[in-house]
């Protein structure tokens, strides 16, 4: 079973937050033809989308096309939020996860759901993963790598990550609100450059600050292979090795980066093989980014392509640490149509 664990989804519906709340940083959809639209912020144009982003049919459309056999949803970081009130992020988080377990429960072969958070208020956010996934039944939370500039290891954040170390809540990072933004708006760096940066940091986070100490069974997943932690790993170790008065932990931070996860967006199969070298296969899962312009086409081609991998090991690649991540339930191969 091939689980593309990297997707994002939008409602076509979006309300207009600006309009009742004011403020320019609201994002909104507009239509821009019967097949398209244009995420707007602050009266810019974010980002051109297709109807995939919103159209649980021809999401199925493509997945059958490409070789999918589920997709696990995922909001926009954009639609975070996290500089707003917590009561108005709170009501765009509802809009989002109500709209992913609806579109879930719909398609539960073919379609699971993570949800939303107001990162900015840790009790409203504990609040919100508890309905997520006590009540609209998703298999996880997305947050975005730092939350109004706070790395996630910020003390006001422990409570939430306690909670979803007890309840088995798998946490997947993305990047959102990158650093460098003033020197990447040109070539688009902020996606190539920006991105990967940005995770590696928030990754470096969690292997060096003791959270994986302290939390040793907490779920967590960093988009697009970790960005550029894999390959800065070997720096931190030595960085915790020569400034013993810095240390927080009691082994060096590989040892947490392999208790760690990522997804397989690195679209070169010797990054792939690297992170396997350097994690071991059973913490990567397939994700593709779809449907946005980077994506990997077809999903799960660096797996294909890698070398060196036994069918055991592609199989738990492209579905298997996927569905034991993200408990997905009563799904088997013979459970829904395998493509080919």
């Amino acid at each position: 079973m091939r689980i593309d664990t990297h997707t994002h989804i939008i409602p076509e519906g979006l309300p207009d937050f600006s309009s009742k709340y004011g403020g320019e940083r609201w994002p909104t959809l507009n239509r821009t033809c019967t097949c398209g639209a244009t995420i707007m912020v602050a009266g810019k144009s974010f980002r051109d989308v297709t109807d995939q982003v919103w159209s649980p049919d021809k999401r199925i459309e493509d997945m059958d096309r490409e070789g999918v056999d589920m997709q696990v949803l995922s909001p926009i970081p954009v639609t975070f939020c996290y500089w707003a009130t917590k009561e108005e992020a709170l009501e765009m988080a509802h809009i989002q996860n109500n709209f992913i377990a609806a579109t879930v429960a719909a398609n539960p072969s073919r379609f699971a759901g993570i949800g939303s958070v107001p990162m900015q208020d840790s009790d409203t956010a504990i609040r919100e993963m508890d309905r997520c996934m006590h009540e609209l039944g998703l298999n996880g939370i997305e947050i975005g790598s730092n939350i109004n500039g706070k790395n996630l290891d910020d003390p006001s954040f422990i409570a939430f990550f306690k909670m979803a170390e007890e309840w088995n809540v798998p946490i997947f990072i993305h990047p959102w609100e990158t650093l460098g933004k003033d020197r990447t708006p040109r070539h688009n760096f902020m996606y190539t450059v920006g991105m990967p940066s940005e995770t590696a940091l928030a990754a470096a986070t969690f292997a060096w600050s003791g959270l994986m100490e302290r939390f040793p069974n907490l779920k967590v997943c960093f988009a697009h292979g970790g960005g550029s932690f894999p390959y800065i790993l070997p720096r931190l170790d030595k960085g915790w090795e020569v400034w013993p008065h810095l240390r927080l932990t009691t082994h060096p931070p590989s040892y947490y980066a392999k208790k760690m996860y990522y997804d397989s967006l690195v679209f070169d199969p010797l990054n792939l093989q690297f992170m396997i070298d350097r994690f071991g296969h059973e913490q990567i899962m397939m994700g593709s980014d779809y449907p946005f312009l980077l994506r990997e086409v077809p999903p799960g081609n660096v797996i294909e392509s890698a070398l060196n991998l036994t069918n055991e090991q592609k199989a738990a690649l492209f579905g298997g640490n996927a569905a034991k991540f993200f408990r997905i339930g009563g799904t088997t191969c013979d459970s829904i149509s395998k493509n080919k």
